[in-house]
């Protein structure tokens, strides 16, 4: 008894959806790569059973071939690579099956490691028998470097070693033969199996240097699911992905989530906006928890579209066979940093939490190659069985924004790592990729050939939200993809953000932030989880720089600084090798003109205690009314670590940011 098939896609060809250049591999690839796919009838089959109250449904979506005529070619499913593109083999390195992790890094512009080896937890239900193996062929596979199965374990939802069920392959064939309830366990254990494969891979995808720690909870229970969050808690995850959801009905705490310390993902769901696409009323109807929790960074799905040598091309919101999940919380208020998105009075969730936060490819037809050990994830050509899969689903999209979290060095001390998300998208939104296509809204016209529905995105929030942007696409932040998607770890840093200045809502806005500024210097701390680093006195004040012409006696008081932040050119520069001291470019706003000096001070450890030293020269330089823009100069290279720029009047007043590198 295998999971109900989705609405079928006739698919003519999917050539359109990505162009990724791939090594070659076989005697046949390039003739082959030439020709799409022929007219073949796809579906979308998920993974789990669906939810119900105080039980919850992965959110894993396999792309399935189910004519003969889609398994009669070398490429059967998932990715093709463009005419005159080199093209892998069918085995082993499976690049027909879906993205890989060169695409995913190559996508999101994801270096290759970063934050030491952090440890990031999966929390699954079930035991998955053959992980260990499965995620040693993926490895191998895709030759991936960094952590390797080595760091890789398997608890159960309390920490221990003893498995949950199934134990062996033997208890689990036992029970598809027993009772009704027994098989019906069994077939549950076998897709959450199947969902545990796509988590710690496409975790790996991202991360190849995180430790993973699949938690096994004994039942997809919310209990159980949140005794196996504790445990990995308890074991020293910075980072927590959760792929599974449902109803918010009976919740009425979500303090398991609430750890200021780690950094927890979860799935926004499969079913579109308030779950209108599922198979049974029953699925639907609801926003999803955990993803409703303001405590955890609610992901949800796109269809991921990549240009020449795997660069992004573009992103639209996920709704086809499936659609990503979404809504307005029915339970949770919405935190501070989401309603100070300045696009939040067009949301539609008024004083109610929203999902999703930040999103990540989903759509199962620009999914990822899965490797599993299972019947369902299984293909035959030429007589010769593999063991390779193409799965989506926001399943999918949490572990790969778990792992870029994870290479960003987790919450970095931030309460709320949300928060640094919206930061981000404020203040520095060239470190995401803002979608503003698409809608996860109703829509009742059928499916396209590339498993699209075939209404307009103003039909579809039209017919769901009342065009409001809860499940409408648009600029800056929204309910289907939140603050966007990754475009770099700088982003998921609260490094990259102005410390102390926090944008306004819309509503608000009376008077310009310059004007605000000139009335009351800007001498509030920083918000909670903008910047826990104090500031030290090894950095020696500035001395008053020279006078610009005219200020006369004006400089004796006190000028506001303010929206100090990384120039796009530096975001950029600052992610390669050891930059130079004169990439970093900064802009910042001053309440009159002024003279400046700007420090730039590394982090050490000296004798166990924090110091910044100061790096290069601090220049003076001259300041006008309103916006301005510098950089720092010299041939100084910076070497990875925490740097803070200073930026400080004669008259007294400073701004700081902070500044990761590497």
């Amino acid at each position: 008894m295998n999971p109900p098939l989705r609405k079928l896609a006739s698919l003519a060809s999917i050539a359109a959806l990505a162009v990724v250049a791939a090594p070659c591999a076989g005697a046949n690839a390039a003739s082959a790569s030439t020709a799409p796919l022929p007219a073949s009838d796809y579906t979308v089959r998920p993974a789990c059973q669906a939810p119900s109250v105080g039980r919850a449904s992965c959110m894993a979506e396999q792309l399935v071939p189910v004519t003969a005529a889609a398994r009669a070619h070398n490429h059967p499913i998932g990715v093709v690579r463009p005419a005159g593109a080199a093209q892998p083999a069918l085995s082993p390195t499976a690049g027909d099956f879906g993205y890989r992790p060169a695409d995913v890094h190559s996508a999101y512009s994801l270096p290759a490691t970063g934050g030491g080896e952090p440890i990031l937890a999966l929390i699954d239900a079930y035991h998955y028998l053959t992980a260990k193996e499965d995620l040693k062929n993926y490895e191998e596979t895709f030759k991936l470097s960094g952590c390797k199965v080595s760091c890789f374990r398997q608890v159960n939802q309390k920490g221990g070693e003893t498995p949950p069920f199934p134990k062996s392959a033997k208890e689990l064939k036992e029970f598809e033969k027993g009772t009704l309830a027994q098989q019906r366990q069994a077939e549950a254990a076998s897709g959450w199996a199947i969902e545990e494969a796509l988590d710690i891979e496409a975790a790996r995808a991202s991360c190849p240097n995180c430790r993973l720690v699949l938690v096994e909870a004994k039942s997809s229970n919310y209990s159980d699911l949140e005794e196996a969050v504790r445990a990995a808690q308890t074991l020293g995850a910075q980072v927590i992905s959760n792929s599974w959801g449902g109803p918010e009905e009976g919740v009425t705490s979500d303090a398991t989530f609430n750890d200021p310390n780690v950094v927890i993902t979860a799935s926004s769901g499969d079913n579109g906006y308030l779950g209108w696409d599922a198979e049974t009323e029953e699925e639907g109807g609801f926003t999803s928890y955990p993803a409703s929790s303001p405590h955890v960074v609610a992901v949800g799905g796109t269809q991921l579209r990549l240009g020449a040598g795997g660069a992004w091309k573009s992103e639209t919101v996920w709704n086809g066979s499936g659609a990503s999940g979404g809504g307005c919380s029915e339970v949770f208020a919405a935190p501070e940093w989401q309603t100070l998105s300045a696009q939040w009075p067009n949301v539609g969730c008024e004083g109610k939490r929203s999902v999703v936060d930040v999103a990540a490819v989903g759509d199962p037809y620009t999914g990822i190659a899965v490797t599993a050990t299972s019947p369902l994830c299984e293909y035959e050509e030429a007589k010769v069985v593999v063991h390779w899969c193409t799965y989506g689903g926001t399943s999918l999209a949490s572990p790969v924004i778990a792992g870029v979290f994870a290479l960003a060095g987790g919450a970095n001390g931030v309460a709320y790592p949300a928060k640094t998300l919206y930061e981000s998208r404020r203040h520095a939104p060239g470190t995401l990729h803002d979608v503003t296509v698409g809608s996860n809204g109703i829509c009742n016209n059928g499916v396209s050939a590339e498993g699209i529905h075939e209404c307009t995105a103003a039909e579809e929030a039209s017919a769901s939200c009342e065009g409001q942007l809860t499940c409408l696409a648009g600029k800056g932040y929204d309910g289907p993809s939140g603050v966007g998607t990754p475009n770099g770890i700088t982003g998921f840093q609260p490094g990259a953000v102005e410390a102390g200045v926090e944008e306004e809502p819309v509503e608000k806005r009376k008077t310009p932030p310059n004007e605000k500024a000139a009335e009351k210097p800007s001498e509030k701390p920083a918000p909670s989880g903008a910047s826990t680093t104090p500031s030290p006195p090894t950095v020696p004040p500035p001395a008053a720089p020279a006078q610009p012409p005219g200020a006369g006696a004006t400089l004796s008081k006190a000028v506001a600084i303010s929206r100090l932040m990384l120039t796009n050119a530096a975001l950029k520069a600052l992610n390669r090798h050891r930059p130079a001291i004169a990439k970093v470019g900064f802009s910042f706003e001053l309440s009159r003109g002024t003279g400046l000096r700007a420090t730039l001070a590394r982090k050490v450890r000296v004798h166990g205690r924090t110091r910044w030293i100061a790096v290069g020269r601090a220049p003076t330089m001259n300041g006008v009314a309103g916006r301005n823009q510098r950089r720092l100069s010299g041939g100084t290279r910076l070497n990875r670590g925490v740097y803070r720029l200073t930026l400080a009047s004669s008259g007294g007043s400073a701004q700081s940011l902070l500044i990761h590198i590497g």
